[in-house]
């Protein structure tokens, strides 16, 4: 799955009433419950998408083996997103797209993740705060791991921003950049 320029994050079911119609071949599910879930992606994939979640945020998902088998195997999902390199080494184990969610609070934060990402080898990185255009950079020099630019971007400005410095892609919720 290649992924480039701005793909919908989806917090809710007005949200992707519209997105699935739209010409957006990847979407991120966020924030949704496990009883949902299947049957949004069955949806999604009758429009022809391509379907990421985050599985940190699905209410009532414990991502363990047992966890991520059902998201392959039932759900079909196409990728996770996950801060725990758990759930990164168990999407890899199954062959799905990998991203490892990094948040870049301070330079603390930024160091461990970073070796982190060392460990875990996800397919991405979606670094948030994605208005940091610096970060973005220095994690795409130290890591060489496709970056994804995520969190408070919020105007095209932002975008432009976040994928001249090098971001692949940005993710977002908000509907004008979509």
């Amino acid at each position: 799955m290649k992924i480039q320029g701005v793909i919908p994050a989806i917090r809710n079911m007005k949200d992707y009433e519209c997105i699935i119609d739209s010409n957006h071949q990847i979407i991120v599910l966020l924030e949704t419950r496990i009883s949902q879930l299947p049957q949004l992606v069955r949806h999604a994939k009758k429009h022809n998408k391509q379907v990421l979640v985050h599985a940190d945020l699905i209410n009532g998902l414990k991502v363990d083996a047992y966890g991520m088998e059902f998201l392959v195997r039932l759900v079909k999902i196409d990728g996770v997103i996950s801060t725990r390199a758990n759930v990164i080494a168990l999407a890899k184990k199954y062959n799905i797209l990998a991203i490892q969610r990094f948040f870049a609070i301070d330079s603390s934060a930024v160091a461990n993740n970073i070796k982190l990402i060392e460990k875990s080898k996800p397919d991405y990185i979606e670094v948030l705060p994605g208005i940091i255009p610096t970060i973005i950079g220095e994690i795409i020099d130290q890591t060489k791991v496709p970056v994804i630019a995520g969190g408070l971007i919020k105007n095209a400005q932002q975008v432009r921003e976040a994928l001249d410095i090098g971001a692949i892609a940005v993710t977002t919720s908000h509907k004008q950049l979509l």
